[in-house]
């Protein structure tokens, strides 16, 4: 049986391909208020359905949504998308206050029929999928440490729209929607593509508490947001993660940097100018001094095998494959109705931590715990324990 899938938010396509490379899945219909740019993307893929009103979608005879909408759209497009009867994969992040995770929460587990998946793509890079598959075999000995970066100079995307089409005259004085959900916040507004392949390699541990100091403002004072935040996340578990989120400086894109610390050994994320992944395997009684990196190409081999065995089809997706293998697995919980790799619990937690990011940096640092969704508490409970 053929999986219809809408898809609202035409600038948000980035999963269509992978879609497009799996049997018996179709993308028959997109949503979008801007009606040069539906017609556009719509032709361009050749998909049959195009609606600017996402209700009118959402009562048509698709079987799951992909919402790709600007972030403050996010929630309460998945709880109507829930609520008929259609299966979510939400873009990030999963909301933009802390009531919303509540609903959103509340909305999925009343709705457990239908699948809902948090589209971290981040987590599906294969060199993330790589690292994770040597924690999980214990190469690294205890990790206890690590450190996931987002740096995007995306200045330019506070006025104006993110994309314009043809025809469309430019509009570099109208404030577009992330000069006030972006940059109109402080602390790290964006913290998921950091902190999601890095909380998969501490798999079973969660996020106690976090603390967060900027830099102020130097390079771009005209935005609340400063040029540099950086948040301290300490487990429950009592490890650490460090995030950076830097969207302002004037530097080079460096959107996807890791390390990972353990017991055995370490890897590190390039940082640019001929860099490549490396990694460090500890052994007893070597001189210290002597320690030296090796490429972590040395361990391809590692590989989950659907990465080993990826197609051109596959790989074109984008992400080096890893946005084909994060549809695939939606596409598995639908049909087999399973649990979804990423689910609603790592989607409010790892959102929770930019949005509790702010009211800790406007505190002086303060260190501000953060909610267990995991548990069956409820909204005013957690209010109490904070």
């Amino acid at each position: 049986m053929t999986l219809k899938v809408g898809i609202v938010g035409a600038r948000g396509l980035s999963n269509l391909l992978g879609f497009r490379a799996i049997p018996d899945v179709e993308v028959t219909a997109l949503c979008d208020l801007h009606e040069g740019l539906l017609k556009e993307q719509a032709a361009k893929f050749n998909i049959p359905h195009t609606y600017r009103i996402y209700e009118d979608m959402l009562e048509s005879d698709i079987d799951a949504v992909v919402v790709s909408t600007p972030m403050q759209l996010h929630v309460q497009q998945t709880i109507q998308a829930l609520e008929a009867g259609k299966h979510v994969m939400c873009e990030v992040t999963a909301g933009v206050t802390m009531d919303e995770l509540w609903w959103l929460k509340e909305a999925v587990e009343k709705h457990s029929d239908k699948v809902f998946m948090f589209a971290e793509n981040y987590c599906y890079i294969p060199t993330n999928q790589l690292i994770a598959n040597m924690v999980n075999q214990g190469m690294f000995g205890e990790i206890y440490f690590g450190e996931g970066e987002y740096i995007h100079d995306v200045k330019h995307l506070a006025y104006g729209y993110n994309r314009r089409v043809p025809g469309e005259q430019a509009a570099s004085n109208k404030t577009s929607w992330r000069n006030y959900w972006q940059f109109g916040k402080r602390g790290i507004f964006y913290p998921t593509h950091s902190l999601g392949p890095v909380m998969q390699w501490f798999k079973g541990d969660r996020i106690k508490s976090i603390s967060t100091f900027a830099t102020g403002w130097h390079t771009a004072p005209q935005f609340r947001q400063e040029d540099t935040s950086v948040t301290m996340c300490q487990l429950e578990s009592g490890k650490l993660i460090k995030l950076r989120l830097d969207c302002v400086s004037n530097r080079p894109h460096n959107g996807a940097y890791y390390t990972l610390q353990g017991t055995k050994g370490c890897y590190e994320a390039p940082r640019g100018l001929g860099d490549q992944h490396k990694i460090y395997f500890h052994t007893d009684g070597e001189d210290p001094n002597k320690a030296a990196w090796r490429p972590l190409s040395d361990f391809n081999d590692l590989l989950p095998e659907r990465y080993r065995n990826v197609t051109e089809e596959q790989r074109s997706a984008g992400h080096w494959g890893g946005d084909y293998f994060i549809v695939q697995d939606f596409v598995d919980s639908i049909r087999n109705g399973t649990k979804p790799p990423i689910d609603v619990y790592d989607a409010c937690e790892w959102t929770a931590v930019g949005l509790l990011s702010e009211l800790s940096v406007t505190n002086g640092g303060r260190v501000m715990d953060v909610p267990d969704f995991h548990k069956n508490s409820t909204y005013k409970d957690q209010i109490i324990r904070l």
